[in-house]
C-alpha cells in the first residue's frame, strides 16, 4: 500500500512549489506539470523541465528510503549493424570517471550511503537506479546528473570495459547453452528489424569499439531530454524539486535523431536451426511472430503462455513433464517490446529423448488447442499467478520505480502496468482461442534445436 508523505500533502501543495520556482525564472529553467496519474492507492506526479528531463514521482512513506532511476529511451533497437553492443556497453562506462570523480568513486560514495546500485539494458531502454536511504537523496542526484553530463571516456577504460563485455559474451552466450539458443532464434526470426542483432552486442563489433564511438553515442542519447527520473520513496517534494533543478537544470538538450527502423518482412514459411552443443540432452525453442506490448492481442497472449507454460501446473509441464516424462523442463516468454516481437516456448529433453520427438510432441499439444482450448480454470490459475506477480514487485520503492519506468518508456504511461493488469482480468477462454488460431500457425515461427553432443566443444 501507498500512503502519501506528508511533505507531499496534496495536489495544490506541489501547485504551489512549482509557482514559487517558476515565479521570474527563464523559460528554460520552468517545470511543467501534467495531471497527475493513479498508481494504486497513490498517485504519479509527471513534470517536465525547460530541457525536456522528465520526472515521475511517486512519495511513498511505507519505509524510510528513496528508489532513484534513471531511464534512457536508447537500448539495441537503436544500434545500426557493425556498432551492435554499444547501448549495454555503456551500462558499464557510466561507473568509471567523470570530470568530478575519479574512476571508482562513484561506486565509493554509493556504498558509504547504504545504497544498492545497479543497472540494466535491453532492446528499448537503459536504466539506472539507486535504493538508498531517504537522508542520501541529495547525493544521488548530485551524481547522477554529473554522470549524465560529465562522463570521461578515454581509450584505456574504454578498452578495459569492452574486454569486461567480451568475457560477458563468452560466458552468457557463447560457453551457454541457453544463451546460444536465444541469440539463434532471434537472429533468424528477425532479417531486417534490429531485434535481429543481441543486446549485448556481436562480439566483432564489441571489441572495435572506439572512445569517439562512444562520446558520439553519449553526445547522442544521454542527454536531459532523452531521460526519464523516476522517483519512488519517503520524498520532500519541497526539497527534492529545486535540488533536481539545481543539478540538472543547466543541461543542453540533444539534438535527439529520428530512428527509422527497417519494417520485417512478414514470415511465411518455418525457418529452422539446428545446432551441437555440448550439452547432456536435446533442447528446442520455438519463436512465433507477435504484437508489440502496446497491441491489444498481447495480454491475451501473455495469459496463454502463463497457461501453457507457467509452473508445474500448466498445461506443457503436466503434458510433456508429468506425465509423458520427456522432457525436464518447460518455459515460455511473450516478449515485452515496443515492436513486434516472439511468442516463445522452450523445452529440455529428458536423457535419451531426441529434440525430434520433443518438437512432435510440443506440435501436439499446440494443435490441440484448436480441439481442447485452456479451460475457465486453465485461465483463472494463469491470471492468478500472473496478478500475484506483479503484486510482488510492488512491494518496495525500487520495485514500484522500476514498474513506472519500464510502461513510461515502453507505453508512454508510467501507470501502465495497472492498465495492463486490467486487461489481463479481463482475458477470456474465447479471447484465448482466438489468438491461438491468429498466432501460433507453423509458416510464422522460427525453431532451434540442439543436439546434445558432450564431444562437441561450444561454438
Amino acid at each position: 500500500m501507498t500512503r502519501t508523505s506528508s511533505a507531499l500533502r496534496s495536489g495544490a501543495s506541489i501547485e504551489a512549489v512549482l509557482a514559487r520556482m517558476n515565479r521570474g525564472a527563464v523559460r528554460s529553467q520552468r517545470i511543467a506539470r501534467e495531471e497527475p496519474v493513479a498508481f494504486g492507492a497513490g498517485h504519479i506526479e509527471r513534470l517536465t523541465f525547460g530541457n525536456g528531463l522528465r520526472v515521475r514521482l511517486l512519495v511513498d512513506t511505507s519505509a524510510p528510503v528513496v528508489s532513484y532511476n534513471t531511464w534512457f529511451r536508447v537500448g539495441s533497437r537503436y544500434e545500426r549493424e557493425g556498432k551492435t553492443g554499444i547501448a549495454h556497453l555503456f551500462e558499464h562506462l557510466m561507473f568509471n570517471e567523470t570530470k568530478a570523480l575519479p574512476a571508482g568513486r562513484f561506486d565509493q560514495l554509493m556504498e558509504r550511503a547504504g545504497a544498492e546500485t545497479n543497472a540494466a539494458t535491453w532492446n528499448d531502454w537503459t536504466y539506472y537506479y539507486e535504493n538508498l536511504p531517504r537522508d542520501q537523496f541529495a547525493l544521488a542526484v548530485k551524481l547522477e546528473a554529473e554522470r549524465m553530463h560529465n562522463l570521461v571516456l578515454r581509450e584505456k577504460p574504454v578498452a578495459s570495459e569492452k574486454e569486461v563485455v567480451a568475457n560477458e559474451r563468452r560466458y552468457r552466450v557463447e560457453d551457454d547453452v541457453e544463451g546460444t539458443i536465444s541469440e539463434k532464434l532471434w537472429e533468424h526470426a528477425f532479417r531486417e528489424h534490429p531485434y535481429h542483432h543481441p543486446t549485448i552486442g556481436w562480439m566483432d563489433d564489441i571489441l572495435h569499439f572506439t572512445p569517439e564511438d562512444c562520446r558520439a553515442f553519449y553526445r547522442t542519447w544521454y542527454a536531459p531530454n532523452n531521460a526519464t527520473l523516476v522517483l519512488v520513496g519517503d520524498i520532500d517534494v519541497g526539497r527534492a524539486l529545486p535540488l533536481l533543478r539545481k543539478h540538472y537544470g543547466h543541461l543542453k538538450p540533444a539534438r535527439i535523431p529520428t530512428v527509422k527502423l527497417a519494417a520485417e518482412p512478414e514470415q511465411t514459411e518455418e525457418r529452422v536451426v539446428t545446432l551441437k552443443r555440448a550439452t547432456p540432452t536435446d533442447k528446442i525453442s520455438i519463436g512465433y511472430k507477435s504484437p508489440g506490448m502496446a497491441h491489444p492481442d498481447h495480454a491475451a497472449l501473455s495469459v496463454l503462455t502463463e497457461a501453457l507454460t507457467g509452473g508445474r501446473s500448466s498445461r506443457f509441464y503436466r503434458d510433456l513433464v508429468t506425465e509423458r516424462e520427456i522432457a525436464s523442463d518447460v518455459g515460455g516468454w511473450t516478449s515485452t517490446f515496443h515492436d513486434p516481437g516472439l511468442w516463445e516456448v522452450s523445452v529440455t529433453a529428458r536423457e535419451g529423448i531426441s529434440a525430434d520427438r520433443l518438437l512432435a510432441a510440443l506440435d501436439q499439444g499446440l494443435d490441440r488447442l484448436r480441439f481442447h482450448p485452456i479451460t475457465a480454470d486453465e485461465r483463472d490459475r494463469a491470471v492468478a499467478r500472473m496478478e500475484l506477480h506483479f503484486l510482488r514487485n510492488l512491494e518496495t520503492a525500487g520495485g514500484k520505480a522500476e514498474q513506472i519506468g519500464f510502461f513510461d518508456t515502453v507505453l508512454d504511461d508510467p501507470a501502465g502496468g495497472f492498465a495492463r493488469l486490467d486487461a489481463i482480468r479481463a482475458v477470456t477462454t474465447q479471447r484465448l482461442a482466438d489468438v491461438a488460431a491468429r498466432y501460433v500457425a507453423r509458416n510464422r515461427r522460427t525453431i532451434v534445436k540442439v543436439r546434445a553432443d558432450l564431444s562437441t566443444e561450444a561454438a
